[in-house]
């Protein structure tokens, strides 16, 4: 059958959890997580009509937080609802039906149905299971990691993605105004009309020990920016002043995260959220990030308007795949 798959260890599991899921004492999150206290994360109201105060919010949460929660964000929630009954569809099926969609092995893309991601220090695993493919632009998608069922799958996701331009290119405005530049010169730095949309299906399945196991381990995303929507089990955490908290669950909110590409187009102006997930013993959670990705051979670097002789360059600029290859491989980039 190929690789193993958390769902099936999760369903074998009687007491406790293989040895690789059990992270370093200095990791696991029944004894590294601020009990009791939920972080307020910005949250930024995107319908209202006052344009400088949303400016304003946004560019103090990507200097400061590196993530926030956007609310009246203009995807329908119906939208929204079926992107996640297709997704949670989608991991109900039988091994044998998600299997077809198994990213191949030796593949360059991160595309497919799979498991692990990146390389494990100590060998430890992430209680995981994923689906990753693109959703945008239409010459860059490949049906073929698009699965068949449920029925109403492609529609689903073809709706979201239609859905996420005006969120998108608020974003990029909003970001590109707060760093004093052109509204459409960050965009255009990170890819412009070519970036990417991928899609990642993150799937949890209950786990006898929440306290020991994580969902992904403390990362910051390699993108630009990543618009997330979690179903309502709780489990994404982000630090802040090196401990780490639980993010306030907000039904049909977007979070989202600062990725590498903007702190480095930035400058390190704005930052990237360190981030992970628990997961939970008794339900399954389940995540639809979307990573807004440079074309891969893009460079990025940091924004020439950004740097002079006060500013050096804090960053190298480089291809988009090449960074990527470097982080998943733990290479200094």
């Amino acid at each position: 059958m190929g690789a193993e798959r958390v769902q099936d260890i999760a369903k074998s599991s009687k007491e406790t959890i293989p040895d690789a899921f059990i992270r370093l004492e200095t990791e696991q999150p029944g004894i590294t997580t601020v009990h009791g206290a939920v972080l307020e994360v910005p949250t930024i109201d995107f319908s209202d009509p006052d344009e400088e105060k949303v400016l304003s919010a946004i560019e103090d949460a990507a200097r400061n937080w590196g993530m926030f929660q956007i609310v009246n964000h203009e995807i329908p929630s119906e939208a929204i609802a079926k992107l996640q009954a297709a997704g949670k569809g989608f991991f109900e099926l039988s091994r044998e039906e998600k299997e077809v969609y198994a990213k191949p092995s030796g593949s360059k893309s991160m595309e497919g149905y799979g498991t692990a991601l990146q390389k494990e220090v100590e060998g430890k695993k992430a209680w995981v299971d994923h689906l990753f493919h693109k959703i945008w632009p239409p010459s860059a998608i490949n049906y073929r990691f698009w699965p068949e069922n449920p029925s109403f799958y492609r529609e689903a996701n073809e709706e979201y993605a239609k859905h996420l331009h005006g969120v998108v290119d608020k974003l990029f405005k909003s970001l590109s105004l707060g760093l004093g530049l052109e509204r459409h010169e960050l965009k255009e730095a990170a890819g412009g009309d070519n970036l990417e949309y991928l899609l990642k299906i993150n799937y949890y399945p209950p786990c006898l020990r929440p306290d020991l196991a994580l969902g992904v381990v403390a990362h910051t995303d390699m993108c630009t920016i990543t618009i997330l929507v979690p179903n309502d089990v709780q489990g994404l955490q982000a630090s802040r002043d090196g401990r780490w908290y639980d993010v306030k669950y907000i039904p049909n909110a977007l979070v989202i995260h600062i990725g590498d590409q903007i702190e480095i187009l930035s400058n390190g102006k704005y930052k990237s959220v360190l981030h992970r997930t628990t997961v939970n013993k008794e339900k399954a959670r389940m995540s639809w990030p979307v990573f807004m990705e440079p074309p891969s051979d893009f460079e990025v670097g940091p924004h020439p308007k950004l740097v002079n002789k006060e500013n050096p360059p804090k960053f190298k600029t480089k291809k988009y795949s090449d960074y990527v290859y470097c982080k998943l491989n733990k290479i200094p980039q």
